[in-house]
């Protein structure tokens, strides 16, 4: 059994969680102080020494993870991941190991903990992100304005005195928030585009990881090691080979980046659930608290109709399977046992077809949420019709307006064998009426 079976994959629907002290100023997550990236066009272009200065007195409120967490269990969520340390540096919790975070800026506060502890209270799996860069530690070497513009691929060398000095600090961060916490679900590394494989010495940092947390899952983005892919931003149209999970911002930005109003809806996050569980995969959602760790007004939004639908649609997502193929129904499909799930993502205006499936042996359908049972009609070709063939035919279904819901109607076919397979299972002819 893949490891990422026993709850991630199941789990299809988690949250990301961007905070750090660009959240005080509005500032997108790191990369204004490196200039800005092409990929976040809304972000700011800080100089260093006034980005960093930013963190000096800030006092994140260790009530804040609380309601995260709530508002992720609330919404149907099954995970959640932390930025505990981003790329500029600062960490979220009392590291002994550098001297930039809570333990200089906010004594006695320690976020990853209260990020944790809520988790477990609301009974979702704790990730937690991690930068494998530092621009803000010497010996990686600290970005300075004069390294401008930033390039990838071409930060500068660390000395090898350097290097090994930020190995080591590196290591010990990680072990930190491996031991501290009790049982870590998920680390979530990034930015290991700055160093080969090598350098970074990932069988190394793997062998640590997993003595520390056996049962851990690793992402992808520690070359060669990942228990699971990370497509950003964007939902392949073919589903990656291994396990997968697509993170997602609810606007253009990471962070709390006070200038960014362009927000997809709430329908498009809904259906984005629902193409990404039809593929197989799972949805990181992002959230980027402000300053004081609350939740912007959009973002709850959009939180809270996402529970409206899942609080109706959940069967329809978690714990289940990749349906059909594309050309089988208009839209997602999903999978669990013999229970196919139909998502409707656009308003039908004529009788919904599914087709090749195996017919003979459809027992119900329904709308995920209501109890009536709708009527429904089957084809099939002429000669298997004939013949008593058990083989694919197309179902048709009327889906009365009153049972339609405003954001992604969810269709329930229940069969008594597999519905997703392809001819019969073992063609047979049976005995006319």
């Amino acid at each position: 059994m893949r490891r990422t079976e026993h709850w991630f994959e199941p789990a299809r629907f988690g949250l990301f969680v961007h905070w750090g002290p660009w959240a005080r100023a509005g500032w997108e997550a790191s990369w204004p102080l490196v200039g800005g990236v092409v990929t976040l066009p809304l972000g700011q272009d800080i100089p260093a020494d006034v980005y960093h200065a930013n963190a000096d007195g800030w006092q994140p409120d260790p009530a804040a993870p609380e309601a995260w967490i709530a508002a992720a269990a609330a919404a149907g969520m099954r995970y959640a991941v932390l930025t505990t340390r981003h790329h500029d540096g600062y960490a979220m919790w009392p590291s002994r190991h550098g001297d930039h975070g809570v333990a200089r800026t906010a004594p006695g506060v320690d976020i990853v903990g209260a990020f944790v502890a809520a988790c477990r209270r609301h009974g979702l799996k704790v990730g937690l992100y991690y930068s494998l860069p530092d621009w803000h530690h010497p010996a990686y070497p600290a970005f300075t304005d004069a390294m401008r513009p930033y390039v990838f691929g071409g930060y500068p060398a660390p000395s090898a005195d350097g290097w090994a000095a930020y190995q080591a600090y590196l290591r010990g961060q990680i072990t930190e928030l491996l031991t501290g916490y009790g049982p870590i679900d998920m680390i979530w590394f990034d930015g290991a585009w700055e160093r080969s494989p090598e350098m970074w010495d990932v069988d190394g940092l793997e062998r640590l990881i997993r003595q520390l947390q056996p049962d851990i899952l690793i992402n992808d983005r520690l070359p060669g090691h990942g228990d699971f892919a990370t497509p950003e931003q964007f939902v392949p149209p073919e589903p990656p080979a291994e396990p997968w999970e697509t993170c997602l911002t609810m606007n253009m930005s990471w962070g709390f980046n006070a200038g960014d109003d362009r927000y997809k809806s709430p329908a498009a996050l809904v259906h984005t659930l629902c193409e990404v569980a039809g593929r197989g995969g799972n949805l990181l959602l992002n959230i980027g608290p402000d300053g004081d760790g609350r939740i912007p007004p959009p973002q709850a939004q959009r939180m809270a109709e996402l529970g409206r639908w899942m609080g109706r649609h959940a069967d329809a997502i978690v714990c289940t399977h990749a349906g059909l193929k594309p050309w089988q129904f208009p839209g997602p499909t999903t999978l669990k046992g013999q229970t196919l799930y139909c998502h409707l993502l656009m308003q039908p205006v004529a009788p919904v077809s599914v087709r090749g499936v195996p017919v003979r042996h459809l027992r119900r359908v329904s709308v995920l949420g209501h109890a009536d049972t709708l009527p429904f009609e089957t084809r099939i070709p002429v000669l298997d019709e004939l013949m008593h063939v058990d083989g694919p035919g197309e179902v048709l279904i009327d889906v009365p307006d009153a049972l339609r819901d405003p954001v992604a109607t969810v269709l329930v076919l229940e069969f008594d064998c597999d519905p997703a397979r392809s001819g019969p299972a073992a063609p047979h002819l049976e005995n006319p009426a």
